[in-house]
C-alpha cells in the first residue's frame, strides 16, 4: 500500500489551524448584540471594534510575511493560535469596552494575523509543486469550516447559554488542541522529514532558483497586474468578512428571522462555502484563474441581490447557497495568479501585500455599514454599494493579462529599474 505523503497531513493541519483560528473570527458576528447589551455601545461602536482588528490584522500581513521568511511558517502558526486561543479566552473577564477594544481589537487580531493564509500559503508552496490549486483550495476550505462549525455554534452557545461560557469555549479549543497539534506536527520543509515535494524537488527549485533580477518593490508598484490583483482582492474583503460575517446576523434579526432560520443560513452558506474553495481550488489548476475571479466577483454581486428583497426564509437560504458558493472561492485563484505573476518575488510578502488589502477592504466593509446602518436604520445602502464594487472587480479582472504575457511584461519593468 502506497504510503501517504507527510504534505497531506501539513495541509490538513493547516486546515485545523485555519477552521479554529479563523472560526474564532468570523464568529464576531454572533457577538454584535450580546455586546450591545452587556456594554451599552450602538452598533456603530460595536463595529468599530471589528474595523479596528481589520486594520491590526491587515497591517501586519507584510511584517507577517517577513516573519515567515525569517523563522518559518511553523513557528509563526503555532504561537499565533495560541495567542489568539488566550485573548479570546480572556475576554470573559472584560468589564469595560476598553477592555474588548484591546484583547480583541489587538490580542486576538495579531493572533488572527499570524495563523493566516500568509504562512500557511507558504507551507503549500515549500510541500506542493504539483497539485498546488488543490491544495490552496483543501486550506483554504479550513475559513469555510470554521464559518460552518463555529459560527452557528456560537451563535447557539450564546442563544442557550452566555457569551462568556462560549468565548471560554473557543479559547480552550485552541489552547489545548490547535496550539499542541501545530506546534508537534508542523514542518517547514520536505527537508525535515527526509521527502521531497509532491511533484518533485527538481520542479521547486525552478521555481524558487534565486532570479538576480529581483523585482522591487516599487517595480511591484508600477506593475498594473499588481493594482488588479489587490483592489478587487479590497473589494473581496469588504464584501465578504467586513459585511457579511459582521452583519449578516444583525442584519437577519432585524428582518424577523429566528435564531434557527439565521443559524440554518450561516450554515448552509458555510458549507456551500467549502464546497465553492474546493471546486475552484480544482478549476485553478486546469482553467485561467482570471476568468474564473471574473465569474465569481459577478455572482457574489448577483447574490447580494437576491439578499436585498429576501423577506421570505426560502430566499435568505437561497442567498446563503448562492453567496456561499463563491464566498471564500476567490482565494486559490487569487493566490495562483499571485504565485504565476511574481515568481520572481518573496511570496511570502506577495501574499501579505494581498492579506493587507483585504483586511482593509474588510475593516471598510465591517465600520462602513454599521455607520449606515445607525443613521439610516438598515443595511440597504451598503448593499447597492458592495454591487458596485463588485461589478468593478469583475471588469478589473477581464483587464488582466494571463500570466504567461504578464511576466514578459515584468522582465521588461525589471529591467528598467
Amino acid at each position: 500500500m502506497k504510503r501517504l505523503h507527510y504534505a497531506w497531513i501539513i495541509v490538513s493541519i493547516t486546515f485545523l489551524i485555519l477552521l479554529a483560528v479563523q472560526g474564532v473570527r468570523l464568529s464576531f458576528g454572533a457577538f454584535v448584540e450580546p455586546w450591545e447589551r452587556q456594554f451599552s455601545m450602538d452598533r456603530g461602536t460595536i463595529s468599530l471594534i471589528s474595523t479596528i482588528s481589520f486594520i491590526v490584522y491587515g497591517i501586519s500581513q507584510p511584517v507577517i510575511g517577513r516573519l515567515v521568511d525569517k523563522w518559518g511558517a511553523r513557528a509563526v502558526l503555532s504561537w499565533s493560535s495560541l495567542l489568539t486561543g488566550v485573548s479570546i479566552f480572556l475576554t470573559c473577564f472584560v468589564t469595560s469596552p476598553w477592555q474588548l477594544f484591546l484583547l480583541y481589537g489587538l490580542g486576538v487580531s495579531l493572533g488572527v494575523g499570524g495563523a493566516s493564509n500568509v504562512a500557511a500559503s507558504v507551507l503549500v508552496v515549500n510541500w506542493f509543486s504539483k497539485k498546488r490549486g488543490l491544495a490552496f483550495g483543501i486550506m483554504e476550505a479550513g475559513f469555510g469550516a470554521g464559518q460552518m462549525l463555529l459560527v452557528p455554534g456560537s451563535l447557539m452557545l450564546i442563544h442557550w447559554f452566555s457569551w462568556k461560557l462560549t468565548v471560554v469555549v473557543l479559547g480552550l479549543l485552541l489552547i489545548v488542541i490547535v496550539f499542541p497539534a501545530a506546534l508537534l506536527m508542523l514542518r517547514n520543509n520536505p527537508s525535515e522529514k527526509n521527502a521531497e515535494p509532491i511533484g518533485g524537488l527538481a520542479a521547486v527549485e525552478k521555481e524558487t532558483a534565486p532570479n538576480t533580477t529581483a523585482l522591487s518593490v516599487t517595480g511591484m508598484f508600477r506593475m498594473r497586474q499588481f493594482w488588479f490583483l489587490i483592489l478587487p482582492f479590497l473589494i473581496c474583503g469588504f464584501t465578504t468578512v467586513g459585511l457579511m460575517d459582521t452583519h449578516l446576523i444583525p442584519f437577519s434579526h432585524d428582518h424577523g428571522f429566528s435564531t434557527t432560520v439565521t443559524s440554518a443560513a450561516v450554515s448552509l452558506l458555510a458549507g456551500f462555502n467549502i464546497a465553492g474553495i474546493l471546486l475552484s481550488g480544482i478549476v485553478a489548476d486546469r482553467w485561467s484563474s482570471r476568468k474564473i475571479l471574473c465569474f465569481l466577483y459577478a455572482v457574489r454581486a448577483l447574490s447580494i441581490v437576491i439578499l436585498i428583497y429576501s423577506h421570505e426564509p426560502y430566499l435568505l437560504l437561497a442567498f446563503a447557497i448562492l453567496f456561499g458558493l463563491v464566498d471564500f472561492a476567490t482565494v486559490a485563484p487569487t493566490q495562483m495568479l499571485a504565485t504565476q505573476y511574481f515568481q520572481n518575488y518573496s511570496i511570502g510578502l506577495m501574499i501579505g501585500w494581498l492579506s493587507l488589502a483585504h483586511q482593509i477592504g474588510s475593516a471598510l466593509g465591517a465600520y462602513v455599514p454599521g455607520v449606515i446602518y445607525t443613521v439610516t436604520g438598515e443595511y440597504t445602502m451598503a448593499f447597492y454599494v458592495s454591487i458596485g464594487m463588485l461589478v468593478l472587480a469583475s471588469v478589473m479582472n477581464v483587464l488582466l493579462r494571463e500570466p504567461a504575457a504578464a511576466t514578459r511584461d515584468s522582465v521588461a519593468v525589471i529591467e528598467k529599474g
